[in-house]
């Protein structure tokens, strides 16, 4: 996959000086690629980084990353630490009680990817007596403790997406849950390869896993609409499939609402 390298620095440059302060876009410090990550220089890149350029760009406003714990990201966004989350943050009902969300920008399943061999299928019937690992704070969890509680040896929680997959592929849990579309780029690197596969998605549930990925803002922000609407013009005049096609060889969109 190609990644354009852009620091902070150059997301700002695309702003205007008419604000008063930078628009804080809240990014889990952890990485998760193919939508976030750190290079090696410390600049962060990734589709969403170069979505949010083109959202930024398109609206006319300063915006500047800032790496934010994924499990404090919706208070760091309450409390007005950070204006936005752009976290491929699921738009679930439990978290619309305390944020709101623009439109969806990416839709993805949910995969469960589990050592070779270890997992028949991906239900309960597959997980029953096995070691399922899952980061906290996800909808990963929330569906595992709905579907899965009782029919697992264990469910292992984690801090970092990065520790569940480096568990996974030391044997040290059967299978984990997570988004399908980082979950095929673990699956290409050269340790998923060695170790795993894809047994398939779990059953769909709106409630848990939510209607597509959206920013989170702060409850009421008038800046929704403003986003919205750089959201549509950007999918219109091109620009959000030039970005997509530099990373996958799929559309990531999902249905059109």
């Amino acid at each position: 996959m190609k990644k354009i390298v852009l620091s902070a620095l150059a997301v700002m440059a695309f702003g205007t000086l008419a604000q008063a302060e930078p628009l804080k876009i809240g990014v889990a410090a952890e990485p998760y690629p193919p939508f976030t990550a750190p290079d090696a220089n410390g600049n962060w890149v990734g589709w969403e980084v170069d979505f949010m350029i083109a959202i930024c760009a398109e609206a006319k406003l300063e915006c500047v990353i800032t790496p934010t714990a994924w499990d404090g990201i919706i208070p760091a966004l309450t409390s007005g630490q950070i204006d936005v989350i752009m976290s491929s943050m699921s738009i679930t009902a439990e978290r619309e009680k305390t944020i709101d969300f623009s439109d969806k920008y990416y839709a993805t399943p949910i995969s469960m990817i589990a050592n070779k061999g270890a997992v028949g299928s991906p239900d309960v019937a597959g997980l029953t007596g096995k070691i399922l690992g899952i980061q906290v704070s996800t909808s990963q969890e929330a569906y595992a403790q709905k579907y899965f509680a009782d029919a697992v040896a264990e469910t292992k929680t984690y801090q970092t997406q990065d520790e569940v997959n480096q568990d996974l592929a030391a044997g040290r849990i059967d299978a984990m849950l997570m988004d399908a579309l980082p979950g095929a780029d673990f699956l290409k690197s050269e340790a998923g390869m060695a170790c795993c596969e894809l047994v398939g998605s779990v059953a769909d549930d709106v409630e848990i896993l939510g209607n597509g990925t959206g920013f989170g803002l702060r409850k009421g922000d008038p800046l929704k609409d403003t986003l919205n609407a750089a959201i549509k013009a950007i999918r219109d005049n091109g620009t959000y499939d030039a970005i997509t096609k530099q990373y996958f060889d799929f559309d990531i969109y999902g249905a059109v609402n």
